[in-house]
């Protein structure tokens, strides 16, 4: 190599994130076409642009694809049981209400073993970011059928479609108490980001869904490439904000619905608490 080259190298620019990334754990373990890294991405993005305090952040992930995220984190990160994010979550935000606390994890980890805390948790306002990026089927174990699986795609245990209707993931977080709601894909990562930045600095329960592909099983299982993906993101789907939580299925034979549907403000479950019961103590 000549000097010229070498300096060239040596005086390359540091990624943009490699203060919020254990270096150390990288090449990741996402198959090529995922969609999780450029939601990670667009969740650290958002951290460093929010202002807030990097040393009072951390981030708790469960079981599954998602779940690795909280690995790959240079913050105080927890690698949790399956469907256990929330209430480790809720733990260290009770035990210490100064701390961010960020929940990155997958719809089958948070909306099917996981479910029960999610609602409880938004229907008392836990002050948390929930980050759920939602591939429509159960990615690390092999593409069987999850609670999020459109009508009539195909898993490895739907093999002729499946018969069942998904969970709405925005108007289930809505309709349990949720503050602040909103879904993007992807594809739309400024947005994305944006949403992740406004999340993180409010207070209450805030629940972002990113829709992101799986080529290796939901994607192959039913006949997509990952550019088919990209396309139906770009294609079928329109930003409506503020729109009525119970019109936003995924069905991509339709147009899919993104943008910001709530955002209000209600006591947190810390304030409540503090409240009614430290007067009493």
């Amino acid at each position: 190599m000549s000097a010229t080259a070498q300096a060239s190298v040596m005086a390359a620019p540091e990624h943009p994130l490699e203060d919020l990334i254990r270096s150390d754990r990288i090449p990741h373990i996402w198959c090529p076409g995922c969609g999780i890294g450029t939601a990670f991405a667009a969740c650290l993005t958002a951290m460093k642009a929010s202002g807030i305090d990097l040393q009072k952040t951390c981030m708790v992930s469960g079981i599954g694809c998602s779940g690795r995220a909280a690995g790959y984190v240079k913050l105080d990160s927890f690698h949790t049981t399956h469907g256990r994010a929330i209430p480790f979550a809720t733990g260290l935000k009770l035990g210490n209400p100064e701390l961010n606390v960020v929940v990155f994890s997958g719809d089958g980890d948070l909306f099917a073993i996981g479910g029960n805390h999610f609602i409880h948790a938004a229907r008392r306002n836990m002050d948390l970011t929930v980050i759920c990026l939602n591939n429509l089927n159960y990615g690390m174990t092999g593409g069987q059928v999850a609670a999020t699986t459109p009508h009539l795609a195909r898993t490895t245990t739907t093999p002729v479609g499946n018969p069942e209707s998904p969970f709405n993931l925005p108007l289930l977080a809505w309709a349990s108490g949720a503050t602040y709601v909103a879904r993007w894909t992807v594809l739309h990562t400024r947005e994305l980001t944006d949403c992740i930045k406004k999340a993180i600095t409010k207070s209450g329960f805030s629940f972002i869904e990113v829709l992101g592909p799986c080529p290796v099983n939901y994607g192959r299982r039913n006949r997509e490439k990952p550019l088919e993906t990209l396309r139906l993101y770009r294609d079928q789907t329109i930003i409506r904000n503020n729109a009525d939580p119970s019109d936003l299925e995924v069905d991509f034979t339709k147009k899919v619905v993104l943008g910001e549907f709530v955002d209000k403000e209600r006591a947190t479950c810390i304030e409540n608490y503090d409240r009614t019961c430290r007067p009493a103590l």
